[in-house]
């Protein structure tokens, strides 16, 4: 068996360290190694950042968890993705914040970041992962055809951590549409109960659908909320064209965790066995 492998981009800001405990907290449920990533514009820059690496490290020390430092010469924002591949990684637990600057990864970049790699992203702001991890994750429902794709995902996470998962589905006036939602609630039911998933549903107006999904995520108290990445495909019902950037920088700050749609067979991640 492989062993499980997080990439997490380190800019040497508070929030990638924040995305670091993230990593390290599911990395302990699951065996994984993590791989920190920082990326140089300049030869002269790798020693510098060779002994912040290690430093983060030194601060992160947990004898159940291998860490391993990794500097490269290139753009974070082309590079995360080509890293990952190379790595075989499993999942990439990335910081998101406002700053800006070269290195700093911000909402919008970080959907290109996101769109470019086949690796399933969790993407944190400033807040610290629970001291029991993901307790209580918000998964919405939408339209499209692939939403699906991320409930083993879920399930697996929901798994580790012994989670309440609460599935969000818009409210629609259209019979077809209606019954398209109520299609997806009977096949959620059946996923998760057939895993003994603590399940809870709720219907809420289409209209305004990502912030109705960001308030169930307060009312839970939500650890994560996982949304797929439609960012290449024509958007299909209640969704808008930033739904994904707006999900991402959320200003309850609750981490998301986002996927890409899979069109073939052969994807790799742990999360998906």
């Amino acid at each position: 068996m492989n062993k499980k492998r997080f990439v997490v981009p380190h800019d040497f800001t508070p929030v990638a360290d924040i995305a670091l405990s993230h990593a390290i907290a599911t990395a302990k449920r699951v065996s994984a190694e993590i791989e920190l990533l920082h990326v140089v514009a300049k030869d002269k820059q790798i020693a510098d950042a060779d002994k912040k690496l290690a430093q983060i490290i030194s601060n992160k020390k947990d004898n159940d968890i291998v860490i391993n430092p990794n500097v490269r010469i290139g753009s974070i924002f082309d590079d995360i993705g080509n890293f990952a591949a190379e790595k075989k990684a499993d999942i990439i637990f990335m910081g998101t914040h406002g700053a800006s600057g070269w290195q700093h990864i911000v909402g919008s970049k970080a959907l290109k970041v996101i769109t470019s790699s086949e690796v399933p992203f969790i993407v944190v702001q400033e807040k610290d992962i629970n001291e029991n991890g993901y307790d209580s994750i918000v998964v919405p429902l939408d339209l499209h055809k692939e939403t699906k794709q991320k409930l083993s995902l879920v399930a697996n996470m929901a798994t580790y951590f012994k989670s309440a998962v609460h599935v969000v589905i818009p409210d629609e006036s259209d019979e077809f549409l209606k019954n398209k939602a109520q299609a997806n609630i009977k096949f959620a039911k059946t996923f998760f109960g057939e895993r003994g998933i603590d399940l809870t549903v709720d219907l809420v107006p289409s209209s305004g659908f990502d912030k109705e999904i960001v308030k169930l995520g307060v009312k839970y108290d939500a650890d994560l909320i996982a949304i797929m990445n439609n960012q290449k495909n024509a958007l299909f019902g209640v969704l808008g064209a930033n739904y994904e950037q707006y999900m991402i920088t959320n200003d309850a700050k609750i981490p998301v965790m986002m996927v890409n749609p899979v069109t073939t067979s052969n994807a790799r991640s742990v999360l998906f066995t």
